[in-house]
């Protein structure tokens, strides 16, 4: 039986991070930011050196596995930056053991771990927050408020490129980086965002068919990958997604067609307002010069905007922006995309009812 995940309002936050390695520094920078309302109690992760940099960096205890930290550690809320087909039976942990849980994305590599993460944190009456900091990029907030407005009108067709490149020695890095059972390929791994994205912007999904490929990396998952979609408002789209493009990271980008508006967000990792064109005038067109910004990472600066969510959250005082049931919108779309390509099948959504 699930109840209201309990508040904390007479106090700071305690805070644990699992998984030291490439994604947790955006989150120890995030969690610093908001050391008002959050304070690090604890690191943990199976790689000595890893750990023990971030845990020398953040003056906290460190923990080698994750039954130890929660046995022995005072955190309210754990974050989980640990590869992605781990989470699920982290989490389930995690909750089990009183906690809230924040994931990075993707919250899982498979549909059924992500339905058991959301049950044991609902069973636990615990918060499950997913990572998705791109909703929160200036960029995107814009494209979702004039969608909310009805400015595009029927939305004809909506198009998302992920061009991007990951070098082998980027999947070497890990043993678990490309792997089907921990990681997935460029879908799953670098495009979730966009994926997530563009469900978020455009709604329910109707059916999926996609084609991928493992085209030069020495990877099991996939490299490359194009996927239709077909929305139940009609609008069609595609995603196109490389991680080969020469020499390095190129476009991360979203064009919205519709009866009277066009827009593309593009750059490197949708941060540029490249069109913004509607029949009718808003205030918002105003500041479509400002929203756009320099970035030189994909992730975007999203994290810190993120976590004053969770803590909001926490403190009863905001709805959860991204919770575990919203993070299963992309997964099933992930998921659906990986089983029309290995069954070469339009593939129809919800995966179960």
């Amino acid at each position: 039986m699930s109840h209201t995940p309990w508040t904390i309002t007479d106090r700071k936050i305690n805070i644990a991070l699992v998984g030291c390695g490439r994604i947790a520094k955006n989150h120890l920078q995030a969690i610093k930011q908001h050391q008002d309302r959050l304070t690090l109690t604890a690191v943990c992760d199976t790689d000595d050196d890893a750990r023990r940099v971030a845990a020398l960096q953040c003056s906290v205890d460190d923990y080698n596995n994750i039954d130890d930290m929660l046995h022995y550690c005072n955190a309210d809320l754990v974050v989980l930056c640990t590869p992605s087909g781990i989470h699920s039976s982290q989490a389930i942990k995690i909750a089990q053991s009183g906690r809230h849980v924040i994931t990075e994305k993707p919250m899982a590599t498979r549909w059924r771990d992500g339905l058991r993460m959301v049950k044991a944190c609902d069973e636990a009456g615990v918060h499950l927050y997913v990572v998705k900091q791109n909703r929160l990029n200036a960029t995107m907030q814009l494209v979702k408020r004039a969608i909310q407005q009805g400015r595009f009108g029927k939305i004809y067709l909506a198009n998302t490129n992920v061009f991007w490149t990951r070098p082998q020695d980027y999947y070497d890095q890990g043993g678990w980086r490309g792997k089907w059972e921990l990681d997935g390929g460029a879908f799953m791994n670098q495009a979730s965002h966009y994926v997530d994205l563009i469900q978020w912007l455009l709604g329910p999904v109707q059916s999926v068919q996609a084609m991928m490929g493992t085209l030069a990396r020495n990877i099991e998952a996939e490299d490359t990958g194009v996927m239709n979609i077909r929305w139940r408002n009609g609008a069609m789209g595609s995603v196109n997604v490389t991680m080969l493009t020469y020499p390095k990271n190129y476009e991360g980008s979203i064009t919205i067609l519709g009866e009277k508006g066009t827009v593309r967000i593009g750059g490197v990792a949708v941060n540029e307002i490249q069109q913004w064109e509607f029949a009718d005038q808003q205030p918002d067109d105003e500041t479509i010069r400002t929203a756009s910004y320099q970035t030189t990472s994909v992730y975007g600066f999203g994290h810190p905007l993120y976590y004053d969510n969770v803590i909001k959250s926490m403190q009863g005082l905001e709805a959860s922006l991204v919770d575990g049931r919203e993070g299963l919108a992309s997964l099933e779309l992930l998921i659906a995309a990986y089983r029309s390509a290995r069954d070469n099948l339009s593939v129809q959504l919800p995966l179960e009812l």
